[in-house]
């Protein structure tokens, strides 16, 4: 298909990353197809309804909402309105086994300090080190630099981002959370670094020991005044809904069940895709300049097909480091649809919880729990919906004859453990219904189910992490596999990253 716009991308996978590109390219005059192989967009922020109720099916929260904000930025261009939504106050209550009293991450840095200091004595430094990291990070990341760079005009805008401040995380650069509770002699507390081990799993996917410093500090800073998190009116698909209304507003086309099979780069700088449309069984090929991949990089290296021409060895360098690449989570996740009365008095929008001291965070020892509250519009008068997820071993969930077993086991405990904080007696849930890895590869495509992107580990965040720009010139990766990492913040701000990108190209 030709355009009269001139370029043409075509945007595989409709998530907020992939909308947040297909959109951004549309205004800035490209013509743009974006496939999906779902039937509904929004990827991991998603929703389906069940009996009245209305579940966000993976993410829950959102950043970058406040003037000034990623999403607000790209809203703004896009001439879109921000999604009504209200800050989560506290962000989350974190319970540790054994305590009755959570730990509330506070909006209000004041009261987030004193909390702090009640919880984690002798641990002011610590805290101290992460604010002063997170005041330049943000700083240096509100000034739009391309990370990790690829060519010179990747370090030309990378170095136009530099200030003199942003020289004070240049020595931290390589150290964990771990190194910097030792250096600020608080390695010994075993509160503190559980909490944080909850916390940054949910970020960064691996722990305090593994976690890159200055990534946890934007991480856990981000919770803050005047930045926070925001419960969204509605669903998480407001947000896709909005980003699909301008991506049609700009002239770009949705197109949802159609599935990318293969990626190859063929007559000069043209790029081919082979695409199979799910409602009637057929193939076609279409064809671009830019090919803009919505996908975990572990999909990307099984889509592209170089032809004679696979021994190009950046590619095969590139391959070799996704193969290489530690197994990431996957996630199992219950969906509550109750009566409101199962809800307590003033409960938190989300919640943490480990159960065991000795166990993992993870495999039902700890959950993630998000709570719809009235009128929001994700539970009929009188209900709400509680979300529960804990990470798993996508392994344990590719055995067929246990899979129904492993599947009901776990669904019991999760309904169990949540019972000792949730009033959930027979007469108080209305509908119940649980999420594998393999649910999440089904209806997301993701590979394995895995999902929360690449561990911001110090080989893989920031400056070592996997590019925007990938070996093959005209195709794109973005999505939660790219810096800045996961949540809809982060893959939207690696969509930008993308879009400036091609349009220098041009």
């Amino acid at each position: 298909m030709t355009s009269d716009k001139g370029q043409k991308a075509i945007v595989i996978g409709a998530g907020i990353g992939g909308l947040t590109a297909g959109a951004l390219l549309a205004k800035r005059g490209y013509y743009v197809r974006v496939f999906d192989s779902s039937i509904v967009p929004g990827g991991c922020a998603s929703t389906f309804r069940r009996r009245g109720f209305t579940f966000d099916v993976g993410a829950t929260q959102v950043a970058g909402l406040e003037p000034g904000g990623i999403h607000h930025r790209i809203f703004s261009e896009l001439g879109v309105e921000v999604p009504e939504a209200r800050y989560c106050d506290p962000a989350c209550a974190v319970f540790l086994p054994g305590e009755t009293e959570p730990i509330n991450v506070w909006r209000d840095p004041d009261k987030w300090r004193v909390e702090r200091q009640k919880q984690f004595p002798r641990s002011d430094s610590f805290w101290q080190l992460l604010s002063t990291l997170f005041q330049a990070s943000w700083r240096f990341q509100s000034r739009d630099p391309v990370l990790p760079p690829r060519n010179l005009w990747d370090v030309t805008e990378l170095l136009k981002a530099v200030r003199p401040d942003t020289l004070v995380t240049v020595p931290f650069t390589l150290m964990t959370v771990g190194d910097a509770l030792r250096l600020c002699g608080v390695g010994d507390s075993r509160r503190l670094k559980t909490f944080l081990d909850l916390q940054l799993k949910l970020y960064s996917q691996v722990g305090a020991d593994e976690t890159a410093l200055l990534y946890a500090a934007t991480a856990l800073g981000i919770s803050q005044s005047p930045q926070g998190l925001f419960h969204l009116q509605g669903s998480m698909q407001v947000l896709s809904d909005k980003l699909v209304a301008a991506l049609e507003k700009h002239g770009g086309e949705l197109l949802m069940q159609h599935v990318v099979r293969e990626i190859r780069p063929y007559a000069g700088d043209k790029i081919l895709v082979t695409v199979l449309n799910q409602k009637t069984g057929e193939s076609f090929q279409d064809s671009a300049d830019h090919i803009v991949a919505n996908v975990t990089v572990q999909n990307l290296v099984k889509m592209v097909d170089l032809g004679m021409d696979s021994r190009s060895i950046p590619y095969r360098l590139y391959r070799r480091r996704v193969e290489k690449l530690p197994s990431p989570s996957g996630a199992f996740v219950v969906y509550l649809g109750v009566r409101q009365d199962a809800i307590p008095d003033n409960c938190p929008p989300h919640l943490q919880f480990l159960y065991d001291w000795d166990g993992p965070v993870g495999e039902n020892n700890s959950l993630f729990v998000s709570v719809s509250h009235p009128g929001d519009g994700r539970a009929p008068e009188g209900m709400a919906t509680i979300t529960a997820s804990s990470f798993t071993d996508v392994n344990l969930w590719t055995d067929g004859d246990n899979y129904e077993d492993l599947k009901e086991r776990y669904t019991a405990e999760a309904v169990r453990k949540l019972g000792a904080y949730f009033r959930l007696s027979p007469e108080n849930i209305v509908h119940c219904e649980a999420a594998t890895p393999r649910t999440f590869a089904y209806y997301t495509g993701r590979d394995r189910g895995i999902v929360g992107g690449v561990g911001q580990r110090i080989s893989t965040f920031g400056p070592f992490g996997f590019a925007t720009r990938t070996p093959i010139r005209g195709l794109w990766l973005v999505g939660d596999s790219t810096h800045p990492g996961e949540g809809t913040a982060g893959v939207s701000y690696s969509a930008l990253t993308a879009v400036r990108q091609i349009e220098n190209m041009r």
